[in-house]
């Protein structure tokens, strides 16, 4: 579509910049109002930083991505595409620790949730808790109680760091690895010491405190592009959305008569309303003067890797879904044998490693040979088979760096200049750099749209409640 189309000018028209979670939903929620919407995408895919790729008879996931049932916008986003069987959540929280590094061998313990009401739905599991001390447990459920008593939007947490917070409530350098960390880092993308009190506290206290089934874990059982790309295509085709890929934008402007233009390589669009859904350094470089008052806090908010190793063994050693690990440098360890197709009775498994600086730039085969004797110690069935396959995905900048003083750096949906909104796990969300914040994000451009084009909808998530 060039300029002078007749969707040029249209206070109807819309172009989504972006074709991640938070621009794939912002163009169905547009396209569900009523709007003509177009979807520009660089990639040849849509999915952003959740997607697959071919390798020999693999489908391999970038990375492995999981959420909670407390993620309300994420399980919308599955509904929405028809995707939610295929990626279904535990009947109850059940987290498989394995301590190796243990004084008699390694250890292993569960972090489950019973029937009873928050908080006393983790209290069994806590008491029986073999990584941590009596004084320990103890100290965590005081902790957790504290936490409960937290408003993670107040805007002092922000600029406070959680190990600190920890630290002031009793909390053992033991019990913020065994525990604290070991969910924080796999949620946050970061140790307690680099976190930001008002996000741990977001993640906590939604996750493990406020409902007793919020925290059960969901993943998908086939490759994330079959969701967040082919799924994701087809319902955008539904409403009408018209999708391009390898559509990268090079300018977004005004035009004379006061709607927006799109600008890629190739073609040009005119619309009444863009939506800009692409990372922080990137919509910095698009955004037009006076979009927003200070656009250089957005390249101050940081950025932080996830490296996710791939092995495939020619046997089983892995009978769980997945676990987690402590006194190793493996971090969560996940059976992706099924989803990836692989076809001849080996095993995959895929190791997700996040607050990777240390690692994301290892050769492979010094990575080879820090994780495979870690996964013999961890499992003593891979001891005697043989590796098929072993690479690495990294992904430098796969999240924001959830600091302390973040918050203040998140800009909301709405810009200063009309007509021109963002989305991105990024923005002002209240949530860390999930799937969850991402499509909270993509709602919350396309309702700030919609309100201002006088066509306000009922949003989905205040249906749901």
């Amino acid at each position: 579509m060039s300029t002078g189309d007749t969707q040029g000018g249209d206070r109807r028209a819309a172009v989504v910049v972006g074709g991640g979670l938070a621009g794939v939903t912002a163009a169905l929620e547009l396209a569900d109002a009523g709007l003509q919407v177009t979807l520009l995408e660089g990639r040849p895919r849509l999915g952003g930083l959740a997607f697959s790729f071919k390798r020999g008879d693999l489908t391999v996931d970038n990375g492995q991505h999981v959420y909670l049932r407390c993620c309300t916008a994420y399980r919308w986003f599955l509904d929405r595409v028809d995707g939610a069987e295929l990626a279904p959540i535990q009947d109850r929280l059940d987290v498989p620790v394995l301590d190796v590094a243990h004084a008699k061998g390694p250890r292993l313990g569960r972090l489950r949730r019973s029937a009873l009401p928050v908080p006393l739905h983790l209290t069994g599991s806590l008491a029986r808790y073999p990584h941590l001390s009596l004084a320990e447990r103890v100290s965590v459920g005081r902790a957790a109680l504290a936490l409960r008593r937290l408003d993670p939007s107040d805007p002092a947490l922000d600029g406070l760091d959680f190990a600190t917070w920890l630290g002031r409530y009793g909390q053992s350098p033991r019990a913020i690895e065994a525990l604290w960390d070991l969910i924080g880092i796999a949620t946050l993308n970061a140790t307690a010491e680099h976190s930001s009190l008002g996000l741990a506290a977001m993640v906590f206290k939604t996750g493990l405190l406020s409902e007793n089934g919020a925290a059960d874990i969901g993943w998908a059982r086939v490759p994330l592009g079959d969701l967040h790309d082919t799924l994701a295509r087809k319902a955008l085709d539904a409403v009408g959305v018209r999708t391009g890929l390898r559509a990268r934008v090079t300018a977004i402007s005004r035009t004379p008569e006061g709607n927006w233009r799109v600008d890629t390589e190739d073609e040009s669009f005119d619309a009444g309303t863009v939506v800009l859904a692409v990372p922080q350094r990137e919509a910095h470089g698009l955004l037009p003067a006076g979009a927003l008052a200070d656009p250089d806090k957005l390249l101050d908010i940081g950025t932080a890797p996830i490296l996710n190793v791939h092995v495939v063994y020619d046997r089983k050693v892995l009978k769980a879904p997945f676990f987690a690990a402590l006194g190793s440098p493996v971090q969560w360890v996940f059976d992706r044998t099924d989803s990836s197709g692989l076809p001849d009775g080996g095993q995959y498994l895929a190791l997700s490693q996040s607050v990777a600086q240390d690692d994301i730039d290892e050769p492979v085969s010094v990575l080879r040979a820090t994780y495979l004797p870690e996964l013999e110690r961890l499992l003593p069935a891979a001891r005697g088979a043989k590796v098929r396959d072993f690479f690495v995905t990294r992904e430098r900048t796969a999240t924001f760096a959830p600091t302390p003083g973040v918050g203040r750096l998140r800009p909301g949906a709405r810009t200063d200049t009309p007509g021109l909104y963002l989305a991105g796990a990024w923005t002002a969300t209240g949530w860390p750099a999930t799937m969850e914040s991402a499509v909270r994000s993509g709602l919350s451009a396309a309702h700030a749209a919609l309100a201002a084009l006088g066509r306000p909808r009922a949003h989905p998530l205040q249906e749901a409640a």
